[in-house]
């Protein structure tokens, strides 16, 4: 059976509950659902922080995105995935993204949704920038995220059956 899968880039917060539940309603052959939710922080490296401002170019940004859940569906056997990332201005303690995972196994659900997480932290056509102290500056890549995601290329950790 084909993996069903969600992608949306959108301004509006999401339900995680709601969206776990969605793509588990009415089936049987689900054995773990994994949901990961990416918080805007309130503080970086100690200084706080007043709001998170994300860009993307629409269209482009939710085909990397599918593409992305393919190979993860290719990679580990899913029964689902939804990926919901916000754009626009964020203030702390707002949700930023979110993915969900299905499997009939729990090590497919966490290896797959830990393989989105590295790629949407790295990889995804996202722009971030933010404002502290009146001052808005543009988030740089991180080498410890590059070196986290690397694993993914290195080798290919799959799931146990």
């Amino acid at each position: 059976m084909a993996t069903i899968s969600t992608v949306r880039i959108q301004s509006e917060p999401f339900d995680v509950a709601a969206e776990a539940v969605k793509i588990t309603r009415g089936r049987t052959d689900a054995g773990a659902v994994v949901t990961f939710t990416g918080i805007c922080r309130g503080d970086e490296n100690g200084e706080p922080i007043a709001a998170l401002t994300l860009e993307h170019y629409p269209g482009m940004a939710e085909t990397e995105i599918e593409s992305h859940v393919a190979e993860a569906a290719a990679r580990w056997p899913l029964i689902g995935v939804t990926v919901i990332h916000r754009y626009g201005r964020l203030v702390p303690g707002e949700d930023i993204m979110m993915v969900v995972t299905v499997s009939s196994h729990r090590a497919a659900a966490f290896e797959a949704a830990d393989f989105l997480m590295d790629y949407l932290k790295t990889r995804a056509p996202f722009w971030k920038q933010v404002e502290k102290a009146g001052a808005t500056t543009w988030v740089e890549a991180k080498a410890e995220d590059d070196a986290a995601a690397e694993r993914w290329t290195t080798g290919k950790p799959e799931a146990a059956e």
